[in-house]
This record gives structure tokens, C-alpha cells and sequence, in this order.
């Protein structure tokens, strides 16, 4: 409900990115952009911050996921209006603050674990079945539907476990003052009674038939609105686990030979489970093992040494266990009892050891016929992962010695394949509805880096165990440019007629405002405008009413709660189809005493609201202390290739 008072140029929009994630769309509220993958080499770096970059293909992608999520709540918003609003210097701003945010971490040695990341993972509610258990399926078509490689999951997520570490002491004491909460608390109940009228542009009438000039000027005016970014086509051949795992299944031959170097796992088996006093000299160590032998338990013994059941428990070690715990002579002679026998008392640096055999078990050796299938297994995934590591390596040398993708393909065994002209995000401005395959959305971020003759790329794709390789190269870059005048006049002329009644109806809404502005009633003043408009609406609210969780707070009626008593003034209505004219005729002061509990749910959502600021402060803190280089000319070019409308149409 705070919300409402936090406003700016860009607030509008940037509600809806304030959490930018690889997965935003999938994990509500929760993720953060860059990468946890290390430094991306490339020609297109927008932003480097130290070692780490900011890619066009990642930037891209941000604005592409937060567009989608953006259009949760506006349905229609289109690219270049989405970024007009500012979100595309805000994701680049937040995008280089985490790449500084990186550089910190690994400074720092912060580091997460793969078993952190696995949590993090079983507790998404998207990869979760109707029984609310962890679904291998679900997490796969989620990936899938979101052109998300696991690994790029799997680094978003720890690099915001990362993140949090690092966070979390800086956000963790906010303190609101009870005065700041109970200010804030009297502005929420204040009254505010109103008029909220629109002028809509299709009250206008159709206006002048623009002339084929007037078309053409305003598509050379407008060039980004039509603009198609830049389109590359790409080669590339794929070669999986599975693939190399046929031509590297053992033989029997291979087979036998590691059965008979790993005799300690397949052959005979002999564990002890044991317990043992330890004392500090021979003469006690004597006398001990002479009570032992003279009828006393072990146990009892023990016990009447000074040591528990928990003191002496060994329990069960094979003979190489014992002797690194003891030595080889003790080991020696604990694996020569009998069992229920003692050992003579001898000597380890820790003291005079007396060992007891408690229990003795032995294992048949496991004969090859029984660990067949076993061995195969277990070596076809080694010489599987050797071989395709020989393979990568051997495609590797080969371009770096000047052979072509062609050359490779067919000296390895591949087939070729290309992808159609598509954009960074993997889209295709003349197929809406056209999805990259999964082994395509993997290529996007290197394909989009390659230069033009630059040498073919390999690229892991996949993380399971299916996972495997791509060789990559650029067949062809189509540059950004809006398409052909003749290809969409119908459109252009339809956006100038748009643009032309909502001039005009921006004049009768100013008219309006002026007329209220200089004292007539709001009423009268749309009364007396000479257009047919939709009846004005009188609103009564207070700013507790309209501040919901959730519900974003419709802009005129934001508008109305930042006006001066008596005001009027207009404001755009989205996507060109008018202006309001808002007036607030009176404001009624609250008062915190008519509602105490609101105060300290006040305190409650200014608490994270200051914690954010704090994080906000940290992090631009974090910033000043790196090496930041911004290269303008290429933010500029993807800004207007990105802009050109073809972003998650």
C-alpha cells in the first residue's frame, strides 16, 4: 500500500521489474540477472565490470522475460512502449549492479553448494505434481517452455543464494521510527473526492485522409516503432552422450581387465567390528589385558579403567581402515584374533592399545559373472565421458587449425543442420507462434557473440545425463531495419490516423483542464467541450482503499491522490487511445488515532521497503569500488534493435 507514495519518472513500469530473473516468470518474485557462469567473452558486451559482462543476448533476454511479465497486468503493452517507459536503462542498470555483485561474491569467496542449489530447486512450486512432490517432468516442460537451460537455472539460483548471503546482514535491522509510521499512516486515510473523465481518441472521427507523403514521413519518423532487430542465421551439428555411448560400450575383454585391477571392491571381503582401550603406559596397558584374560569382560574391564561403551566402540573396519587409525602392527594382530579374543598390548603414538575383536565378518568375492553387468555400466560411463571430452578436443584442434564446420562435420561424423533468421531471444519476427527447439535456445548466447568470419564455437548443451555438445558457427547476419515501407503501409497509415486523433483529443482534454483550472465546474467544462465524450465519473476514495496488494492503483486515480485541492490535469491513456482529465476537487486529512493498526502495519511494509533501499545502497556502493566500462555505441544499437518490436510478441 506504500507503493502508492513511491513515485518517478519510470515508477509506473518499474514496479514490474524491481526482480529481474532467468526464471522470473516461473519463480515469482524471485531471481536475479547475470550470470553465476563466469566472464562471457564476446564482441558485444554492452557493460563489463571487471572480469564479469553484460551481454546484448543476456540483456535481451531480461527485457524479453519482464515484458511477459509486464504483460500480466497489460495485456497489449508492446516492446517499444514497455521500453519508452524506462525499463531498458533500468535492466541494464540492475544487470550491471549484479555483474558487480558477482565480482564482489568471488573476491569474497562467497560460494553455494550443488546440494543448496538442489533444494532450492525441489522447493519451486512450478516443478511440483498435483501431490506437491518434485517433478522431473514438470521441471523439464518448464524449462522447455521458458527456453531455459538447467544450467542457466542452476546458476541463477546460485547466484542469488549468493546474493542473499551477502544481503541478508544489510537488510536485516531497519528500524522505523514510530513518528515516520504514523505519519504515513494519517496520509493513508486521507480523503479524496474527484472528477476522472476520458477523452477518447475514437471520439475524434477519422480526420483528414493522410496523403501517401504524410504515410511515408511518418514511417520515416516512427523507423523503431516497425524496426525488426538483427536476424542471424546459424549452422551447427550436435553430438550427444547417447550417441558416443554406442561406439563406447566395453568389451568383455575391457570388462575382465577392470574386474581383475579392482580386486578390493570384487574380491573377498573381511571387516572386524571392534573396541579398544587405550592407555597411557605398558605397565597399564598389562594389567588390563591380565583382567581381560583372567575372566573379566572386556566391557567390564573398561569400565573399571575409566572408559565408557562409547570410549572403546571402534566398530566395524576393513584391515587398511584400522591401520591408518592405529598402526600395521596392531592392525596386524587385530585381524590374527580370534574372535571375543584380545590383542597384546601394543604401542601407536596415542598410547598402549589392547584391542578386542567383538565380531568377524566375511564376504565371498563377488565372481565376474555376477558384477557384469555392474562393470559395464559403470565403465561405459567413463569411456563414454572419455570419449566425448576426446571429441570436443579433437573438434576443438581442428577449427583452431583452420578447418571449416563443413570440414569438421564430415571428418567427425556429424550432421549439419541451420537454424531460419532469428533473433537473440530466439524468435522469428515473420513466425509469431515459431518456438526454438531446446538445442537452438542453447546456441542463442554464443551464435549471438560470433563476428562475422569468426571461427565455429563448441557449446555444452544440456545438464542431464543425456546432455551433450553443439559446434556452432554464423552463416549469415541480417542487421536491424524497420521492413519495407510497401510490406506494412496499411499499418503505418492506421498507427497516423491513431496518432493524429490522439493529438486531437490531447487539445480537447487541455481545453478541458484549463476551463476547470480557471474556475468552471468539472461537469460543465466537458459539458461545454463540443464533443460527444463519455459521461465524467465522480470518485470518492481514501488512499488505504486503493493501495492493495497486487492490484496495481490505476494511473488516473494515482494521479488524483498527487494533485493540488481544486487542480485539473490530463494524463495519457495507454496505448494511444485518449487523455484523462483528472481534478481533484477536495482532500480530506486523515488521522492515525481512527486507526492504531494501521500504524504498525506502516512500520511492517516500510521496514521492506527501507530494506530494499539499503540493498539498493550496498550494491551501488559495490559498484563505485570496480572497474565499470560501458561501451554507449553498442547500447545504443541493441536498445534500437531490441526495440524494433519483435521482443516476445
Amino acid at each position: 500500500m506504500l507503493s502508492i507514495f513511491r513515485r518517478g519518472a519510470i515508477s509506473k513500469i518499474m514496479l514490474l521489474v524491481l526482480a529481474i530473473g532467468i526464471f522470473a516468470i516461473v519463480i515469482t518474485g524471485f531471481g536475479t540477472p547475470g550470470s553465476m557462469g563466469g566472464p562471457i567473452v564476446g564482441g558485444n558486451a554492452l557493460v563489463t565490470v571487471d572480469k564479469e559482462s553484460v551481454t546484448q543476448a543476456q540483456l535481451s533476454d531480461q527485457v524479453n522475460r519482464q515484458l511477459q511479465r509486464a504483460r500480466e497486468q497489460q495485456p497489449e503493452l508492446d516492446v517499444a512502449t514497455f521500453l519508452q517507459g524506462g525499463a531498458f536503462e533500468e535492466i541494464l542498470r540492475q544487470m550491471t549492479g549484479q555483474a558487480a555483485m558477482t565480482a564482489f561474491a568471488k573476491d569474497q569467496h562467497f560460494a553455494v553448494s550443488k546440494r543448496q542449489v538442489d533444494a532450492e530447486i525441489m522447493g519451486i512450486q512450478a516443478f511440483r505434481n498435483l501431490a506437491g512432490n518434485f517433478d522431473e517432468q514438470a521441471f523439464r516442460q518448464a524449462l522447455a517452455r521458458e527456453r531455459v537451460t538447467e544450467d542457466q537455472l542452476r546458476s541463477e539460483l546460485a547466484q542469488n543464494l549468493i546474493q542473499q548471503q551477502i544481503l541478508s546482514p544489510v537488510t536485516a535491522a531497519v528500524r522505523v521510527p514510530q513518528g515516520v509510521a504514523e505519519q504515513y499512516a494519517s496520509l493513508l486515510l486521507e480523503q479524496r473526492t474527484g472528477t476522472i473523465g476520458i477523452v477518447p481518441a475514437a471520439a475524434m472521427g477519422q480526420g483528414k485522409e493522410p496523403t501517401e507523403a504524410e504515410i511515408a514521413a511518418f514511417y520515416k519518423e516512427n523507423g523503431t516503432r516497425y524496426q525488426i532487430p538483427e536476424r542471424r542465421v546459424l549452422r551447427y551439428a550436435t553430438f550427444s552422450r547417447d550417441q558416443i555411448a554406442a561406439a563406447a560400450a566395453p568389451s568383455d575383454q575391457e570388462i575382465a581387465a577392470f574386474y581383475n585391477s579392482n580386486a578390493a571392491t570384487y574380491g573377498a571381503k573381511e571387516t572386524r567390528t571392534l573396541s579398544q582401550v587405550v592407555l597411557p603406559d605398558q605397565a597399564a596397558a598389562r594389567a588390563f589385558a591380565a583382567r581381560v584374560t583372567g575372566g573379566a569382560s572386556f566391557a567390564d574391564a573398561a569400565k573399571q579403567a575409566g572408559f565408557s561403551a562409547a570410549d572403546t566402540a571402534v566398530g566395524a573396519q576393513n584391515k587398511a581402515q584400522f591401520t591408518e587409525l592405529t598402526s600395521a602392527a596392531i592392525a596386524n594382530a587385530a585381524f590374527a584374533a580370534a574372535q571375543g579374543a584380545i590383542t597384546q598390548p601394543a604401542q601407536s603414538p596415542l598410547g598402549w592399545h589392547v584391542v578386542h575383536v567383538d565380531a568377524i565378518n566375511r564376504e565371498a568375492a563377488r565372481p565376474l559373472a555376477a558384477v557384469r553387468e555392474e562393470i559395464r555400466t559403470q565403465l561405459g560411463r567413463q569411456k563414454t565421458e572419455e570419449a566425448l571430452i576426446d571429441k570436443v578436443n579433437g573438434i576443438e584442434d581442428a577449427i583452431a587449425n583452420g578447418a571449416s564446420l563443413e570440414e569438421v562435420a564430415k571428418t567427425q561424423n556429424l550432421t549439419l543442420q541451420e537454424t531460419p533468421p532469428i533473433t537473440a531471444t530466439g524468435g522469428r519476427p515473420d513466425a509469431p507462434d515459431w518456438r526454438a527447439p531446446a538445442e537452438i535456445a542453447a546456441l542463442l548466447e554464443p551464435g549471438f557473440q560470433l563476428e562475422e568470419n569468426e571461427d565455429p564455437v563448441v557449446q555444452a548443451i544440456g545438464a542431464n545425463a543425456a546432455g551433450g555438445y553443439a559446434v556452432v558457427g554464423l552463416t549469415r547476419i541480417i542487421p536491424a531495419a524497420p521492413p519495407p515501407l510497401a510490406s506494412i503501409r496499411d499499418r503505418v497509415k492506421a498507427d497516423l490516423a491513431a496518432n493524429r486523433a490522439a493529438e486531437r483529443a490531447r487539445a480537447v482534454a487541455t481545453a478541458i483542464a484549463a476551463k476547470i483550472n480557471a474556475g468552471t465546474p468539472a461537469a460543465r467544462a466537458f459539458a461545454e467541450s463540443g464533443e460527444r465524450l463519455p459521461q465524467a465519473q465522480t470518485v470518492n476514495a481514501r488512499r488505504v482503499d486503493i493501495a492493495q496488494p497486487n492490484t496495481p492503483v490505476p494511473p488516473p486515480l494515482g494521479m488524483m491522490f498527487s494533485l493540488p485541492q481544486g487542480r485539473a490535469r490530463i494524463l495519457a491513456a495507454p496505448n494511444n487511445e485518449g487523455w484523462f482529465v483528472v481534478h481533484l476537487e477536495k482532500a480530506v486529512p486523515g488521522n492515525f488515532r481512527e486507526a492504531p493498526q494501521l500504524v504498525q502495519a506502516t512500520r511492517a511494509q516500510f521496514r521492506g521497503i527501507l530494506g530494499e533501499e539499503y540493498a539498493q545502497q550496498f550494491v551501488r556502493a559495490v559498484e563505485a569500488g570496480r572497474k565499470i566500462k560501458r561501451n554507449e555505441d553498442a547500447i545504443r544499437r541493441a536498445k534500437t534493435e531490441i526495440q524494433g518490436g519483435t521482443v516476445a510478441q
